[in-house]
């Protein structure tokens, strides 16, 4: 067996103190249980134990590992006595299993620039509150790679996850690769693969996945490159399938600016997708309207910023999530075959997926007709009989007969969905952003109209999210009109809006919001007929 020099330096007496932070299912205990393993085989002692996170990817649970020599150990004419949990500062090696907890580490003090090695994979499995957020709350991956490089003596980030599932394992598996080919640890390749070995089930994919990590370690530049997070966007098909798909590719050629072209083409599948071919032209139609009317006030000089963020939005806007696209999603094929893969399920398994449902009477008075609920709705004996009833949070498995039946046809409900009463709501809303739209580029205003149009990105989601969005989009809309009032500089009415909609994005409860629509009500009452003075209160 070959000999291997550790980059920790070790001091008589002193443990090698490594932290493991990793979420459910990714073989977290696993992996520190093999260290455990691989370090007791050479004769050292070794210690594991672990404190769990509060939930599911609200907290992943740290492993703490402490691993002495035998040689150490019997210095001192007794039993070492090794630690129970991290000591912020005092960690040599920190290991995370997605790149946010590697964040999390450096933010308990764990990595320290005198001593911690910090190996991470750069994949992303996003935080409830990411998800939740109004507009797009992902975090920026750069600025923990950043703070990496600064809190950490070394720091390896490289795509773990995509590693295992290459070599059809899980990330423990290239987690530990990535350990040995770090040469942190004073132990040989050899003792790595032989511990996999030992573990016996599925010893083969795991050496695979072991491999990539340990390649991509030993081969790791000294500091890790930026994640590119753009998004390339795609081109204009040649041909379609369907002559009616073809025409519609033909008008984004003829009729929209380049600058334009990928976004309505991801608009338009978006929207296929969402309901059909006809509602996808519909979609066409209402960028048309706004781009003939940037054309007619210069919209070539602004790069077509009015056209493009149109295309964008009103894409989105049309495609609100309501029970009908959230019975589709949860019934495709691909997501069942997304989740076996997320899983590891073999071809011979069986995966039931375990759905939290907690419809509000709103989403069941939405998918009835206009008339029909909005009769329910209004009902208080029918209406709080089906509240009480339907309203209580339930699990559901969509792998069984009953439910997948139950929300295929619910999803099956699409070819309806315009006779709805969810539907007419929405159909309102977007009449009336648009009109709004509409007005201000008319006026001139093509720089606040563009921020209108943007504003509609904190509307997402359904049920209580959908809510606190349509809520705060609403307050956003009514400061735009103050902001169009005549006299206002039309650059710096659009900065204002810009930050408004920051501010209704910075936080759950809105207080940034109401803070600065106070400022800008005070501004108004003051008769402050533009919106500079508000730019610099609220900056």
């Amino acid at each position: 067996m070959s000999t291997v020099t550790s980059n920790i330096v070790l001091h008589p007496g002193t443990p090698i103190k490594i932290a493991i932070l990793a979420m459910g299912g990714q073989g977290g205990g696993v992996l520190a249980d093999w260290i455990v393993e691989m370090a007791e085989q050479a004769g050292w002692w070794a210690q594991t134990t672990s404190v769990p996170g509060v939930a599911q990817r609200t907290g992943a649970t740290i492993y703490y590992l402490e691993l002495l020599p035998e040689s150490a150990a019997h210095a001192a004419g007794k039993p070492p006595t090794l630690a129970m949990m991290p000591t912020p500062g005092d960690v040599d090696l920190v290991v995370a299993a997605e790149l946010m907890e590697a964040g999390r580490a450096m933010q308990r003090g764990l990595v320290t620039p005198d001593r911690s090695t910090l190996i991470t994979s750069s994949h992303r499995s996003f935080a409830v509150g990411e998800k939740a957020a109004l507009g797009n709350g992902i975090a920026d991956p750069n600025k923990v790679i950043d703070a990496g490089r600064e809190a950490a003596k070394r720091l390896m980030c490289f795509d773990l996850q995509e590693m295992a599932e290459k070599a059809g394992s899980v990330i423990s598996a290239s987690l530990f690769g990535a350990i040995a080919g770090s040469g942190t640890l004073p132990f040989p390749r050899e003792a790595y693969e032989e511990t996999i070995r030992h573990g016996g089930k599925g010893a083969e994919a795991s050496l695979r996945a072991f491999a990539l990590g340990f390649d991509a370690a030993a081969k790791a530049p000294a500091a890790p490159a930026p994640i590119d997070t753009s998004r390339a966007t795609p081109d204009v098909p040649e041909r379609a399938a369907n002559p009616e798909v073809q025409a519609l590719l033909q008008r984004v050629k003829t009729d929209f600016p380049a600058a334009a072209h990928g976004m309505l083409v991801a608009g338009l599948r978006r929207l296929i997708d969402y309901q059909d071919i006809a509602y996808a032209a519909e979609y066409l139609d209402k960028c048309a309207q706004l781009h003939a009317l940037e054309a007619r006030h210069g919209g070539e000089t602004s790069g077509w910023a009015l056209t493009c963020a149109a295309a964008h939005r009103i894409a989105v806007a049309m495609s609100y999530d309501d029970v009908i696209r959230v019975a589709d999603l949860k019934t495709r094929g691909s997501r069942f075959e997304r989740v076996r893969q997320e899983v590891g399920a073999k071809a011979d398994q069986l995966v039931y997926t375990t759905e939290y449902m907690h419809p509000r009477l709103e989403e069941i008075c939405g998918t009835l007709p206009t008339a029909l609920g909005r009769w329910l709705e209004q009902s208080k004996g029918i209406g709080g009989f089906v509240k009480r009833r339907m309203e209580k949070g339930r699990r559901v498995q969509t792998g069984t007969l009953t439910w997948f039946l139950a929300l295929y046809a619910v999803a099956g409900m699409r070819r309806f969905r315009r006779s709805l009463l969810r539907h007419q709501i929405e159909t309102a809303q977007l009449r009336e952003w648009l009109d709004r739209v509409v007005r201000l580029a008319g006026n001139g205003q093509q720089a606040l109209a563009a921020e209108v149009l943007h504003c509609r990105r904190i509307v997402k989601g359904y049920s209580g999210t959908h809510d606190r969005g349509d809520k705060r989009f609403a307050s956003l809309m009514a400061a735009a009109d103050r902001l169009a009032a005549p006299g206002t500089d039309p650059a710096e009415a659009a900065a204002t809006l810009h930050k408004l909609l920051e501010a209704a994005m910075a936080d759950e409860e809105g207080r940034q919001l109401d803070a600065q629509l106070a400022l800008l009500l005070t501004a108004a009452k003051g008769n402050t007929t533009n919106s500079a003075q508000f730019s610099r209160q609220a900056a």
